[in-house]
């Protein structure tokens, strides 16, 4: 607790000690040291002559003039207090030894009483102090009470003895009433003071004593009525919370700790953003008898807070009898807060799915991120296709999303309230790389040692662009940094394999495109057949990517998120399908993702070389040369085509190995993936289709 915050104690309520209750003590103390010269840790009876000088009759009367006094802390003629060495709050009564024995006897066991007087009294003073907290505060004010019950004793007794009608005997048998009682409270006191105990812990202190005293009826009933006060302040404190979402908590007391540090707007821009877990959190110590309902308490709470600050007006309707002044056996307390904790919850999520459309906005998140409408994607590809092609230092972010927001107008994403959100934006590095940062996805095995995991010197912006979007509180909670980034690795593999498509697609229409051409004694027919080989694995991949793994995971996920009652399990059914996402993506499994990428890898490299392969193995005649032309320009044709071919010759050796390496290199790394995908099937059961799908691409060879 920051004390520096609290109102501070006048120094003259400390100073002063005929303020406080010990000043009886001090003054005493103060004029016997200077007479006699003794401790001042000690206290010793007055110079009246020794008691035993007196009958036993006298001794009695005096006695009980002496008890009257040391009940409320006054030292007597022959009884004197001693503070005990190493405990400043401990004392004990003495008694003259010259005292009749049986008196002595008598005496001795009410002096217990006296001491657990003195204890009490001086923890109400100190407690009472504002640095001690608003739970000592009202225990202190509950002792208080108890005292003046206390006192009016004391004084019937004082009574009774004055009219000669107490004797020792009747004295001591009128104090057991309050001995018990009194005794529990300073075991109490006593520990409380050893641990400087606050808040919950006096609480749950208050609440092991009473079970504990279980065979006493009376002091147990007592125990739980200074349990009652203590906890008023506290409940006033936990009703704010549940009914309004606000911690007015100026000591430091209550089981909910706010890190005020955190703010809501750290969700849409920190991966590791900890906003929604720990702006508002619980503390190790939690009242015992609010220990099963501390996380419906926590979550109501913060319900209502993000509603408030949503500007949504936050009236929890209260139940009959719904202030939590007090706990009763019968647990009403926790029927109110479980009343609240309904309520709050339903409010949010009609919050979140009515007004701010939730739903609205996974759907256009689903369509831009997993290629749902892949429409805009298709065209954007052939607008932006030379920017894309830059290196990372040479593209323009404001060149792509002037293209991003051209292709979005132009197409069926025009229609979609939704598409001004998005937005784009380039990587600093490939798509392992990033996911080997990423060190609380679950990856299978560590990859960031990888040599594979090496950048490509010429990485462009097909392998690092990527899409972001701009999400709004409080659909941030669902929607957060975390989750974006989880969409944008599942884009980036997408887009990148969707690009490897297109520039297989080219490579085929190149082959198509040459069909009336006679290629007999070419490589053609071998590219031809490795180019249907390469675009059956990226089209098997697509579709197992597309149809296998985020269609499905997205019925389930939308088929779960009406059932669920609250934001917590919105952001749970929502967690999983991204994290389940990833991983039957590949993008968890670094062994299987590093033969892919390796695979799409070589994919591009022979679409990239394909006309030149073509160009190389035959010879294709100039379009521009007209079929009427005269006989006489039959011999230069002629003479043309020999040279052209003779020059073709030169470099058919070269495109020959050049096919049989990308021949080679693709069906390794396919052999070798296959039965990696086999293996891994047994243990992760999705992966059975795209390792038919793949095998059957090997035997296709």
């Amino acid at each position: 607790m920051d004390t520096a915050a609290c109102p501070s104690t006048p120094r003259w309520n400390v100073d002063r000690p005929y303020l406080t209750g010990r000043f009886h003590q001090e003054t005493r103390v103060s004029s016997q040291s200077g007479k006699q010269g003794i401790s001042p840790n000690t206290f010793s009876p007055g110079s009246e002559s020794p008691i035993g000088c007196y009958h036993a009759s006298v001794q009695e009367v005096l006695v009980i003039d002496d008890l009257l006094s040391a009940l409320v802390g006054i030292e007597g003629r022959y009884t004197s207090i001693k503070r005990v060495r190493g405990s400043e709050s401990q004392v004990t009564f003495q008694v003259d030894a010259s005292m009749d024995l049986a008196l002595q006897e008598l005496t001795k066991r009410i002096f217990p009483l006296c001491e657990n007087f003195i204890l009490i009294n001086e923890f109400v003073e100190s407690r009472s102090q504002f640095k001690n907290g608003l739970v000592n505060h009202a225990f202190a004010a509950a002792l208080r009470a108890l005292l003046l019950d206390y006192q009016a004793m004391v004084a019937q007794l004082e009574h009774q003895f004055h009219l000669g009608r107490l004797s020792i005997q009747g004295f001591w048998f009128f104090c057991q009433p309050m001995m018990g009682s009194m005794q529990a409270l300073s075991a109490v006191i006593k520990k409380a003071s050893a641990s400087n105990f606050t808040g919950s812990a006096v609480l749950n202190l208050l609440q092991s004593q009473a079970k504990a005293m279980s065979g006493d009826h009376a002091v147990r009933s007592l125990l739980e009525k200074m349990m009652q006060s203590a906890s008023s302040a506290y409940l006033g404190i936990l009703e704010r919370w549940v009914y309004e979402g606000v911690i007015n908590d100026p000591y430091g007391e209550f089981f909910i700790a706010e890190n005020k540090a955190l703010q809501k707007e750290s969700l849409t821009q920190d991966y590791d953003a900890k906003y929604w877990k720990q702006r508002y959190s619980l503390k190790d110590e939690i009242p015992g008898f609010l220990t099963n309902a501390a996380g419906i308490i926590l979550t109501t709470g913060k319900y209502l807070n993000v509603m408030r600050e949503c500007g949504h007006s936050v009236q929890v309707p209260m139940l009959e009898n719904a202030k939590l002044t007090s706990f009763e056996s019968n647990h009403h307390y926790l029927e109110c807060i479980k009343a609240a904790y309904d309520f709050a919850s339903g409010e949010l999520l009609n919050l979140i799915k009515e007004k701010y459309d939730l739903m609205g906005k996974l759907l256009s998140i689903k369509h831009y991120f997993l290629l749902d409408q892949g429409d805009f994607l298709v065209h954007f590809m052939d607008i932006a296709r030379d920017e894309l092609a830059k290196r990372l230092d040479e593209i323009s972010v404001e060149k792509l999303q002037s293209l991003l927001d051209l292709a979005l107008r132009t197409t069926a994403a025009s229609a979609d309230p939704c598409h001004e959100d998005l937005t784009c934006c380039v990587e600093r590095s490939s798509l392992l790389k990033r996911l080997g940062t990423l060190k609380d996805l679950g990856i299978n095995k560590p990859i960031s040692d990888s040599n594979d995991l090496e950048e490509p010197i010429s990485i462009t912006g097909l392998e690092t662009f990527s899409l972001s979007y701009k999400v709004r509180w409080p659909l941030s909670l669902v929607i957060s940094r975390k989750a974006l980034t989880k969409y944008q690795l599942i884009f980036r593999f997408l887009f990148h394999c969707k690009h490897v498509n297109r520039q297989l697609c080219g490579a085929w229409q190149i082959h198509q495109g040459i069909r009336a051409v006679n290629t007999r004694g070419t490589i053609i027919s071998r590219s031809s057949l490795l180019c249907r080989s390469m675009l059956k694995f990226i089209n098997s991949l697509l579709h197992y990517l597309t149809f296998e793994v985020l269609e499905p995971n997205w019925h389930v996920m939308l088929a779960k998120l009406p059932t669920a009652k609250s934001i917590d399990e919105v952001i749970q059914y929502h967690d999983f399908f991204l994290q389940k996402c990833l991983k039957e993506c590949l993008l968890l499994l670094p062994e299987l993702l590093k033969k892919v990428e390796k695979l799409k890898s070589i994919c591009l490299n022979y679409a990239a070389g394909t006309q030149w392969l073509i160009s190389s193995s035959i010879y294709l005649p100039r379009s521009d040369v007209s079929s009427t032309s005269s006989d006489k320009s039959k011999p230069w044709r002629s003479r043309n085509k020999l040279q052209a071919l003779k020059l073709t010759a030169e470099d058919a050796t070269t495109a020959t190995e050049s096919l049989l390496t990308f021949e080679r290199e693709f069906n390794s790394e396919l052999q070798s993936l296959g039965p990696i995908l086999s293996n891994n099937s047994q243990a992760e059961p999705y992966l059975t289709h795209l390792a038919q799908w793949i095998l059957g691409i090997g035997k296709d060879q």
